[in-house]
């Protein structure tokens, strides 16, 4: 039997001595896949708990409306709404960056402290660090953010891609074009990455209204 998405199903492969390496395969690939969904539901409700915990800890009048919670394995992002700053209608662009500018940066520093209380509070309780930011004037800051390295094998024609980023002075690094090129995917399959976002809901969903062990 192989057991595969929580459910055990008869092995394709038979019972002979030969084919054994393939249904071990089968099983561990099938452990991952439950270990990820089992990852991505105890994400979603830490991402709950996270978002109620700060809609009561969070100052009122800081943010216009509740702030986006972003949680992965390592970090919270916590992405407020910034009132736009009031200014006449035939301001000039530059004038009108700069008065954007200058409310972000004064948010950050009268709250600065305030946010330090709530960041060490969080982290005390849910085991992450948390990273602050702001959305305003459609302009988007992040004051705080971890960067975290991430181990990756690639073949020959994959470094190639990132060794020609570095000698066209794109990138630093070959992680400096790795990162690059995650950042260039996220900008431009940000409706599909969402449809994906939005899948693994509805999966979840559905394994919560299911019968119950």
């Amino acid at each position: 039997m192989l057991r595969f998405c929580g459910q055990e199903r008869p092995s394709p492969f038979g019972s002979s001595p030969e084919k054994v390496v393939t249904v071990k395969f089968w099983a561990v690939l099938g452990e991952a896949a439950n270990r990820c969904n089992s990852d991505y539901v105890a994400t979603n409700e830490a991402t709950k708990e996270l978002r109620g915990w700060l809609s009561g800890r969070l100052p009122a009048e800081w943010f216009q409306g509740g702030a986006d919670v972003v949680l992965d394995r390592e970090e919270v992002s916590v992405i407020g709404r910034l009132s736009t700053p009031q200014l006449a209608a035939d301001l000039p662009d530059a004038e009108r960056a700069a008065a954007v500018t200058g409310r972000i940066q004064r948010f950050r520093e009268e709250t600065r402290d305030r946010r330090m209380d709530i960041a060490r509070e969080a982290e005390h309780k849910f085991g992450r660090r948390l990273s602050w930011g702001v959305e305003c004037g459609g302009e988007r800051e992040m004051f705080t953010t971890l960067s975290v390295p991430v181990m990756t094998r690639l073949r020959q024609s994959e470094r190639r891609i990132l060794d020609t980023l570095v000698e066209a002075g794109v990138a630093r690094s070959r992680s400096d074009a790795l990162a690059w090129c995650v950042r260039l995917v996220g900008r431009n399959a940000d409706e599909w990455l969402g449809e994906l976002r939005e899948a693994l809901q509805h999966v979840e969903r559905a394994r919560a209204a299911g019968p119950q062990m």
